[in-house]
Formats: C-alpha cells, structure tokens, sequence
C-alpha cells in the first residue's frame, strides 16, 4: 500500500482534523513509500523502534510519537537521537496518533476499555480545547467500587489504586479518559458521575476525588492505553489486509 494512501486512511479513520492536540498526528518520520509490513505499539521508544527494524517492518504506528509541543526546539541528540537514527536507517516510517486514538468511539483506548467492563450507552466525555479525549456511559451490571477496582486490575493486569469515598458504594456511572488525566476526574463530577477511570494519579487527587464523592481508579498509563492501538491494528488487517505485528512493552508506569 502506498504511504500517503495509508496516512488518508488513518487520517478519515480517526478524525484527525478535528482535534487541536498538543502534537502532531499522522506522519512523524517519512520512511519507505510502499507499505507491506506495519509493527504497532503504544509509544515510540528505542525497544520498540529496535524492534520494528528487526522485524523488517517498514512502518511504526503508535500512540505516543517522538514529539511534543511542549519540548520545544530540540537537538537530535541523546535518546532522541537512538529512537530517530534507526527510523532513518532503516527506512521506516512512523505515524503517530494520540488525542484522535484516545477519543475514537469505537477504537479508542477509552471506549475500548469501556466495553470490557460493560459500560453501555456510551457518549464522548472529557475536553481539550474543544475535543473530547474519552467517553462516558452507565454500567450494564452496577457494581460496587471495590469489586470494580477488582475487575480493573484483572483486565489491565496492574494494580489499581483506588480513592474512593467509600467502596462498597454501588457504582453506575462512569466517566473514562485513559493515560495521564489525573486532574479530570473534576469533569466526572460536573457531569453527575460516579466513578472516573484513568492511567495515573496525583497526591493531591486521591484525596480530592474522594473528598468530592467520585470514585476515582488509576490503572497505569500504559496499561489503560494498550486497546487503541491494539484495536486500530485490528482495523488495519481486517479492512486493508496488511502484515501486522504488534510490538508490548514491560511498563508498570
């Protein structure tokens, strides 16, 4: 498949143009133009890019790319320059797709996640200058809030830590933003919800959330983050028939 083809793709694919991110999404690193094998992970490190290279894949898709707004101007040196050089190398081409993957009604890493623990009637949740970044919806089977933080750390295989006003509460509704919005359990509140269920979580938010009545769940930020990518590699076989291979990472953060 041709490059530029592939980038439309995506781009349709995940509303890119709709979102006002704070880094560029789509192509980070122009590689080989014709497409025949793409590896997928959830950040471009220098395991996963060593990895795609040894796989002989001419394209990375991930969540988390190589460059951010707030970095700033930066020399190629150091890590960066260990992640870009075999990029360069190796020919390999690297898409990027982070706000778009977190928010996407179907394949998004909230709406994802969402479906493995029942939540139905979902709708999009969260906003970053205007976007949404996850989704919201009720629970099929409410249940209390120390039996989903125990549903959680099976399903993410990471300990889940939990501030909760109360957990044997019986929870209904749920807001979910993946990753590291620790501070958004506050929209959960304005929205009337339960519950709110993230990938990090700060000192001073465990004890405000809690002080606040949400039950707010912190999962890991990679591990909340797996199912966008996993399930936009899932897309790609079915619908465009490409080899794909997805690259997991040992990260407990």
């Amino acid at each position: 498949m041709n490059r530029s083809k592939l980038e439309s793709y995506f781009n349709e694919l995940l509303s890119v143009s709709k979102f006002k991110d704070y880094c560029p999404n789509g192509l980070q690193v122009e590689g080989e133009d014709s497409i025949k094998k793409i590896a997928f992970a959830v950040s471009a490190t220098r395991d996963s890019i060593t990895k795609a290279a040894e796989l002989e894949a001419d394209t990375l898709v991930v969540h988390h790319g190589l460059f951010w707004h707030f970095h700033g101007a930066r020399p190629i040196t150091g890590h960066i320059a260990k992640r870009i050089f075999p990029l360069v190398q190796n020919n390999i081409n690297l898409f990027a797709y982070h706000l778009p993957l977190d928010a996407h009604a179907e394949i998004g890493n909230a709406a994802v996640l969402g479906n493995l623990i029942g939540c139905q009637q979902q709708s999009p949740f969260g906003n970053y200058k205007g976007c949404p970044t996850g989704i919201e919806g009720m629970l099929s089977e409410p249940i209390s809030a120390k039996e989903l933080g125990l549903k959680l750390n099976t399903l993410l295989n990471h300990d889940i830590i939990l501030a909760s006003p109360n957990e044997e509460q019986i929870i209904e509704s749920v807001g979910i933003i993946t990753g590291g919005a620790n501070s958004d359990w506050i929209l959960a509140k304005q929205a009337g919800l339960d519950a709110y269920i993230t990938g990090e979580m700060s000192e001073h938010d465990w004890h405000e959330s809690q002080e606040n009545g949400i039950h707010m769940f912190a999962g890991g930020h990679y591990a909340t983050e797996i199912f966008g990518i996993l399930a936009l590699m899932q897309q790609v076989q079915t619908q465009l028939h490409l080899d794909c291979v997805f690259i997991d990472s040992n990260n407990p953060a």
